[in-house]
């Protein structure tokens, strides 16, 4: 009982000195939102190689470099595609670079171009 009311006494506390409640886990670790009425920044390419594509499912395997803004190592996976982003001249072993979103389904390429 004495650790439940420590705890409520911190939220008071930090309540009152930010005005705003502390973050939660969940928050902390969300893709980011709208800040100020501006959209998030978008999101660093990054280096890949195609390893597997399937048009019918709109799905990309791609073995790809550190995505720093979503905390996530070099490796290898597979990824949803953004409608209408596939150029068709793009195949399996091409070097690419990619913009990778998080979204509530899951990790999405929004953006796919030939590595130069």
């Amino acid at each position: 009982m004495k650790k439940s009311l420590a705890s409520l006494a911190s939220l008071v506390a930090a309540l009152t000195i930010t005005g705003t409640p502390p973050m939660t886990f969940a928050q902390s670790t969300a893709a980011p939102q709208k800040v100020d009425g501006q959209a998030a920044a978008k999101p660093e390419m990054i280096d890949a190689e195609i390893k597997k594509i399937d048009k019918d499912a709109r799905k990309i395997t791609l073995k790809h470099g550190p995505i720093k803004h979503l905390d996530m190592p070099a490796m290898t996976m597979v990824f949803q595609l953004k409608d209408g982003v596939m150029p068709a001249d793009l195949k399996v072993g091409d070097k690419v670079k990619v913009a990778v979103e998080q979204t509530k389904s899951g990790y999405l390429v929004s953006t796919i171009e030939a590595a130069k």
